[in-house]
């Protein structure tokens, strides 16, 4: 005999009550939360830049100073009175050039003093000749006396030593007349006059008359560690020709010059563990000064189809440098990489990145790995650098 279950009427309607509130009330609010599930976060700005491969040349940098090819104080030889300033400061003058003049009337007047004593014993060396000549045939005939003939022989030879002892004291005071002409003994830029006319100048005088200083050419001494000699002995050895130096400005913004490398000294400064060089600059442009502060960079190889970014790609962090490298599906990963130099805005790369990858060149302030980025171009990309570089912290 089979049972019967019966429900009761009271649950039955729990149930229906039940069913009814979640058509009501539960399941709409369902469907508004999925509804409003939050979207992705909005892709992130940047700039890009690209990869690029091509022959790149190695620098070794370093700082160094100007130093004239020759810098000449004029001074005088003797003493006088200056009567004349033929320069003026800061003025090009070529050797030889007459800078001052000193009152050449004492020296000339010695010269015709001098002049005199010669033209004297002249006259008396004729007058002794002559008579050398009439004792000669008198002491032949025996109306003369050896004596008196050795006695005129050798008053000729005292007035001949004493016209050669006159015409050396014309040649000497000739010399010191000439030393009342202050020149440049070499080619280059008059500086600040450092005596005036009517002022007694002498060799003694400190400053001399005016410092000349040779502009063109002029050289560069520079140092560089020690570690890098053998980089250079090695390319002076494989291309057997002077190394390329550039000399910039402090901040690396002007180039000054472009020259070679003359000397690499012979020995290391111990005390700082560096080795000095000195370049040669033509200089034709005057844009190397001595006593300049420059920045001198040392061209020791070139790296063919080397691999550059710009030097903001290249981002410091507790491992090392990295950079942000944007994938395919416009998400951005870091790359640890490894740098060879940074020269004039530009980075190279020894490892870490591929050529033509898609590199982050602004924004990554603002990226984590994984984020999705949009690239700006033309004024868009230009106005962010340089707001970047507004925001950038003072060194």
């Amino acid at each position: 005999m089979k049972k019967k279950f019966v429900i009761p009427a009271v649950l039955l309607s729990a149930v229906a009550a039940g069913g009814l509130l979640y058509f009501t009330h539960t399941y709409p609010m369902e469907k508004v939360a999925a509804a409003i599930a939050p979207a992705p976060p909005p892709a992130v700005p940047i700039v890009a830049g690209t990869v690029t491969q091509h022959d790149v040349p190695i620098y070794l940098s370093g700082v160094g100073t100007v130093i004239a090819y020759n810098t000449d104080v004029v001074r005088a030889q003797i003493q006088g009175q200056i009567t004349s300033i033929n320069f003026t400061e800061g003025q090009a003058v070529h050797a030889g050039d007459l800078l001052a003049q000193i009152d050449p009337r004492p020296y000339q007047a010695l010269i015709e003093q001098y002049t005199g004593n010669l033209e004297r014993d002249q006259a008396q060396l004729t007058n002794a000749e002559a008579n050398l000549t009439r004792y000669n045939k008198l002491g032949v005939q025996g109306w003369a006396t050896p004596q008196l003939v050795e006695t005129q022989n050798a008053q000729v030879g005292q007035l001949q030593a004493a016209i050669k002892t006159d015409q050396a004291l014309i040649d000497a005071a000739k010399v010191e007349l000439s030393y009342t002409r202050l020149t440049s003994p070499i080619e280059g830029v008059a500086g600040i006059r450092q005596i005036d006319v009517g002022n007694i100048i002498s060799p003694s005088t400190t400053n001399g008359l005016v410092v000349v200083t040779q502009l063109n050419p002029i050289s560069l001494i520079f140092t560089l560690p020690e570690t890098d000699l053998p980089k250079i002995q090695q390319q002076q050895q494989k291309t057997n020709t002077p190394l390329e130096v550039i000399a910039y400005n402090q901040d690396n913004t002007i180039q000054l010059g472009q020259g070679v490398l003359g000397l690499v000294n012979n020995e290391i400064l111990q005390t700082t563990g560096s080795i000095q060089l000195k370049a040669n600059f033509p200089n034709s442009s005057h844009r190397l000064w001595p006593g300049e502060l420059v920045n001198a960079r040392l061209l020791v190889d070139t790296r063919h189809n080397g691999l550059t970014v710009p030097a903001s790609v290249v981002q410091q962090g507790p491992t090392g440098p990295y950079a942000y490298v944007v994938n395919p599906d416009d998400t951005v990963a870091i790359r640890p990489v490894k740098v060879a130099q940074i020269s004039d805005g530009q980075a190279l790369i020894d490892s870490g990145l591929k050529a033509n990858e898609t590199v982050v060149v602004d924004g990554q302030y603002k990226l984590q790995p994984g984020t999705r980025v949009t690239m700006l171009h033309g004024q868009a990309a230009r106005e962010a650098i340089a707001q970047t570089a507004q925001q950038a912290p003072i060194p």
